[in-house]
């Protein structure tokens, strides 16, 4: 299932190799197309280059950096001593990879003046060298370094105002100077940087900052898988006057080229960072913007009777673009979009490779509106279909929408019983959640044949993946989901401990438990009787047990702390099981039993009073 994803990742990556300083030296250039290779990577057998004493100080300099000043007055002294070696020198410094690794971690040091003169000298008046080092794969990272530094001057000046002198006011003044020239140079070759693979990354920082809104910097070291997913947190801070008339002219500029947005997914991903921060910071300039591309994305020629928008949304350059439209449109736009656009081609567009995503933002972006009932009646008529083109977003987002909207989720749950074959006869809705889990129809999973009607042998819980897992923590949000809850009673206890230990399932195991109520949680847990300490020696296990504890009543915890006690020596040496046993104060359980069950009976009418209030 997750295949897809990375084979459409794969399609786009050219536009967004280039994430990390220490990425730059390892064929970044192979990646380049024709039509990018401009001026940041013409003559570079020609362009003068540091000396090796030069390079060798400058990674002397890098080690230094990495360690810690005793005194600000000495950070301050080896700021400007660097700063002096470099001046005269900048742009060959910043287009090395060891001088601009060492700049890059060195700027964050120094004041804004000091930031303002490397910028300076990093331009010229004819804006092209500028553009060289923007566009440059290592000195690119040195401008979006030095522009980001006006955001800690805005921190720094709101704390320091009232004792504020007219020299700070000139280091900003010139600090704010450079960034507008940057933004002049920007917005003067506003096609070429757009389109370059390194240049682009300047102007989405630029756009970050004259919008008042930055993320985390980027670090040389690569991130783990888990990061590579997460969307950074923003940051807002405050911006001079002039940057909010500089953003509407550098997105002016843009939206004259939006033509290319559609065509290079270098300069997709730059709208899609102009959309989203104007959403946060200018909703008005905003929703002008979108109402302009969206005009431009349906007014363009196809076949009669077809609308553009459709070829767009299988395009791997236009359709990150259209997602984001989609995520940031108001629901007019959205009832335009679908009506005279959509409407009739949902189910096709979830069956390609690629508009499938596109298709998922949609669901999700209509589930507070009345339009969500038309999509979903479109979609439900082809759930089969989509199931087998193996297109599980689309599914458990239409599930997670359902959640949301409070609607239509009877005719998901009966729409998926006949998909995965377990809807007739009655009898087979026990075994719905291992194959909503497993993603597999009955027959397959219990190995028989239709012809054997309801018959099934007993088959150990197996095959939990990770979408049919988001699936069921949707359906476990829906108001009726007594058909999850007697399923899950009927799996045996062993069963329950590899639920409880499986990287996938184990999210499934505590939702429903944690959202049951007493009695519900109670009939579980009494199925897991016996499986405490398994559960309290696993990794993952160890975690659900928590979360069970926390939500469990007085005499349900009474109940899994005897059985846990028993094996004291056991948990106690274990590597995570006995962090269970201090969080549940087991020690108390065993020598002043009174006592605990007075703390834990505390906490449960606690917990008890802020869930009335919650509710």
């Amino acid at each position: 299932m997750l295949a897809k994803t990375e084979e459409r990742k794969r399609q786009q990556g050219e536009g967004k190799k280039r994430r990390h300083p220490g990425d730059d030296g390892e064929g970044g250039d192979g990646k380049k197309r024709g039509g990018e290779e401009g001026e940041g990577s013409q003559g570079d057998g020609a362009r003068k280059r540091l000396d090796a004493l030069s390079v060798g100080y400058f990674r002397r300099v890098g080690e230094r950096l990495g360690e810690c000043f005793d005194e600000q007055e000495e950070r301050e002294m080896f700021v400007a001593n660097v700063l002096t070696e470099v001046k005269g020198k900048a742009v060959v410094v910043a287009m090395d990879r060891t001088g601009s690794i060492t700049l890059q971690r060195l700027l964050p040091l120094c004041s804004p003046e000091q930031v303002a003169e490397v910028l300076a000298e990093l331009g010229d008046p004819a804006g092209s060298q500028l553009k060289a080092v923007s566009c440059d794969k290592c000195g690119g990272h040195v401008v979006e370094s030095a522009v980001r530094q006006i955001s800690k001057w805005s921190e720094s000046s709101q704390k320091e105002s009232p004792g504020a002198t007219e020299d700070d006011d000139d280091r900003c003044d010139a600090l704010e100077a450079q960034v507008l020239s940057l933004s002049q140079v920007v917005r003067d070759n506003i096609a070429e940087f757009i389109k370059h693979v390194h240049g682009s990354h300047v102007v989405r920082t630029l756009l970050h900052v004259l919008a008042g809104c930055l993320g985390p910097p980027r670090t040389e070291s690569r991130p783990g898988a888990k990061e590579r997913n997460i969307v950074p947190q923003l940051t807002d801070f405050e911006v001079p006057t002039s940057f909010w008339y500089e953003l509407k002219s550098l997105t002016e500029a843009l939206i004259h080229n939006v033509n290319l947005s559609v065509a290079d997914s270098v300069a997709s991903a730059v709208f899609q960072t102009m959309l989203t921060v104007c959403h946060r910071k200018r909703p008005k300039l905003c929703r002008q913007l979108l109402r302009r591309t969206t005009e431009y994305l349906t007014s363009r020629s196809a076949a009669p009777g077809v609308s553009p928008l459709l070829v767009f949304l299988k395009d791997p350059a236009s359709s990150r673009l259209v997602e984001t439209i989609i995520q940031l449109s108001d629901k007019s736009l959205l009832r335009d979009l679908y009506k005279n656009h959509l409407k009739g081609q949902m189910v096709d567009l979830a069956l390609h490779s690629i508009a499938n995503f596109p298709v998922q933002r949609l669901t999700a972006a209509s589930a507070k509106y009345k339009m969500f009932l038309k999509l979903f009646d479109e979609l439900i008529q082809g759930i089969e279909s989509i199931l087998a083109a193996g297109h599980m977003g689309v599914i458990v987002q239409l599930a997670e929408s359902c959640a949301e909207s409070g609607e239509k989720q009877t005719d998901l749950i009966q729409c998926l019983l006949r998909a995965f074959h377990c809807a007739e006869p009655g009898s087979r809705h026990v075994s719905c959640l291992p194959l909503f889990m497993s993603l597999l129809t009955f027959e397959v999973y219990y190995h028989s044949d239709a012809a054997e009607g309801d018959t099934q042998t007993e088959v150990p819980l197996t095959s939990i993946c990770y979408h049919g897992s988001r699936l069921v923590q949707a359906l476990a949000k829906f108001k009726e989901r007594s058909l999850l809850l007697s399923s899950l009673r009927t799996l045996t206890p062993a069963d329950l401990l590899t639920l409880a230990s499986d990287p996938s399932g184990s999210h499934v195991l505590q939702t429903l438990i944690t959202t049951s109520s007493d009695k519900g949680r109670g009939k579980i847990l009494k199925r897991l009787e016996g499986q405490y300490v398994a559960m309290a020696c696993s990794r993952l296990g160890s975690r659900v047990l928590e979360a069970i504890w926390n939500s469990a009543s007085v005499t349900h915890r009474q109940g899994i702390a005897q059985e846990l006690v028993m094996s004291e020596s056991q948990l106690r040496s274990h590597q995570f099981a006995r962090h269970v046993w201090a969080k549940f104060a087991l020690c108390h359980f065993t020598h002043r039993r009174a006592h605990w069950q007075e703390i834990q009976a505390g906490e449960s009418k606690k917990r008890k009073l802020f869930s009335d209030i919650l509710a």
